[in-house]
């Protein structure tokens, strides 16, 4: 069975990392999804917590009909040494061939530690990012198109767009 890792922060998990996620799926058998600086929430750029991407993730994914067999959520901390990142990464997380990604930093990094990285097709990038739904949430413009139905019900259900707003101000403030 092939494995692959396929790390984001998912502020929100949106349509693009759907795409992302069925994509490694048709290469690998198992992937497993790290959620990005776990640690950080409650600011502009990373507004929800480790456990709300998780939701997110879970529902969109059932949505979608992929099984739970199929993929792994898992928490992953930012270090602060780019050098110990990957070392943590490989300690959280079960063993994996082939890695996911198109950050250049994360690419780097782990083709330093001899992993095979392969990039990801990206579905129409100008629309499915988490910079562009963060922005439509906050201009009032249509952000549910930028995600699935289950994460737009979430996002409205637990309030979470009142927080981006919030923390767009708060974070205003402080420049």
């Amino acid at each position: 069975m092939r494995t692959g890792l396929y790390i984001g922060r998912f502020q929100p998990f949106h349509k693009g990392h759907l795409h992302a996620v069925r994509y490694c799926l048709s290469i690998v058998d198992q992937l497993i999804i790290g959620i990005g600086s776990a640690l950080e929430s409650h600011t502009a750029k990373n507004p929800f917590t480790a456990g709300e991407r998780i939701e997110m993730i879970s529902l969109a994914l059932e949505e979608a009909k992929i099984s739970r067999d199929r993929y792994l959520l898992v928490p992953i901390p930012d270090v602060g040494y780019h050098q110990l990142w990957v070392p943590l990464v490989e300690l959280l997380v079960p063993s994996f061939e082939v890695v996911f990604s198109n950050e250049p930093l994360t690419r780097r990094l782990f083709k330093e530690r001899g992993y095979h990285v392969e990039e990801i097709p990206f579905l129409r990038r100008e629309l499915y990012s988490g910079e562009e739904f963060r922005r439509r949430v906050l201009s009032g413009e249509n952000w549910t198109e930028i995600v699935t139905e289950s994460v737009a019900h979430f996002l409205k259900e637990k309030g979470l767009l009142q927080r981006i707003v919030e923390l767009s101000k708060s974070d205003k403030v402080r420049l």
